[in-house]
C-alpha cells in the first residue's frame, strides 16, 4: 500500500515595522528570512510607513514585495489576529514606546499590536527592537511588564568586537542576533571565539604588500 508522506510546512515568522527610528532592521530581517526561506507576514503601521518616507527612498509598496504576505495595521480579520494561524513568533522591528507599551498592556489597537498579542498568549517568541533613549522610568516600567508577559526586549545596541567597518556590518549582527533567538543562522556576523580579531595591517589596510 502507498503510503503518501505530508510534506513539512513552512516556517512562517511575523515582522512588524512600527514607528520608530530605524526601519532598516525591518527591512533587512525581511530579506534575510527570505533567504532563509522564512514565510513572512509584514503588518506595517501608519507612522512606520511616515518613518520609510524619511529614512529611505523606498515606498511603501516597495516594503510590501519584501514579505511573502502584507497585511495593513487596520485589517484586525487579517489570519496572523488569531492564535489557529501557526507562527514561529514575530519581531517588531523597529519597535516604538507607542508599540512596546501597548503590547506590554495587552492594549490590542490595530493588526501590529493584535498579532504579538496572540504570539504571547500562544506562547511564542515575540522580539520588540525598542528603539528609544534615553529613557523614564515609566518607559523601564513598560519593558518589565513586556518581559514579565513572554517578550524579549532587544535594543538595537551595536557590538564591535568584531570590528565592523560599515554600517550594513553593524546592522547585520544585530539582525543576525536577534533571528539567533529562534534557531536561525544566516551567517550575518563573526561570533565571539574568545580572542580578540587581529586588526588589518597598515600595509592591508593601505592595499599594498603585508
Amino acid at each position: 500500500m502507498q503510503q503518501h508522506v505530508i510534506p513539512a510546512p513552512r516556517r512562517r515568522m511575523i515582522v512588524g515595522i512600527s514607528g520608530a527610528t530605524g526601519i532598516i532592521y525591518g527591512l533587512r530581517a525581511l530579506e534575510v528570512l527570505r533567504s532563509l526561506d522564512i514565510e513572512t507576514h509584514l503588518v506595517m503601521s501608519k507612522p512606520g510607513e511616515r518613518t520609510l518616507a524619511h529614512e529611505t527612498e523606498l515606498k511603501v509598496r516597495d516594503v510590501r514585495a519584501m514579505a511573502d504576505f502584507s497585511y495593513l495595521d487596520a485589517d484586525i480579520g487579517a489570519a496572523i489576529a488569531s492564535g489557529s494561524f501557526r507562527t514561529m513568533g514575530m519581531i517588531v522591528a523597529p519597535c516604538s514606546v507607542r508599540s512596546l507599551s501597548a503590547i506590554a498592556a495587552g492594549n490590542t489597537d490595530g493588526l501590529l499590536t493584535r498579532a504579538a498579542d496572540v504570539c504571547l498568549k500562544e506562547r511564542r517568541r515575540v522580539v520588540l527592537m525598542f528603539r528609544e533613549t534615553p529613557v523614564h522610568a515609566g518607559h523601564i516600567r513598560a519593558m518589565a511588564q513586556a518581559t514579565e508577559n513572554g517578550a524579549i526586549v532587544f535594543p538595537p545596541v551595536p557590538a564591535f568586537y568584531d570590528r565592523p567597518a560599515s554600517l550594513v556590518d553593524m546592522v547585520n549582527h544585530t539582525v543576525g542576533r536577534v533571528l539567533d533567538l529562534y534557531d536561525l543562522d544566516a551567517g550575518l556576523f563573526t561570533r565571539w571565539g574568545g580572542q580578540p580579531r587581529a586588526a588589518p595591517s597598515a600595509a592591508a589596510r593601505a592595499g599594498g604588500d603585508a
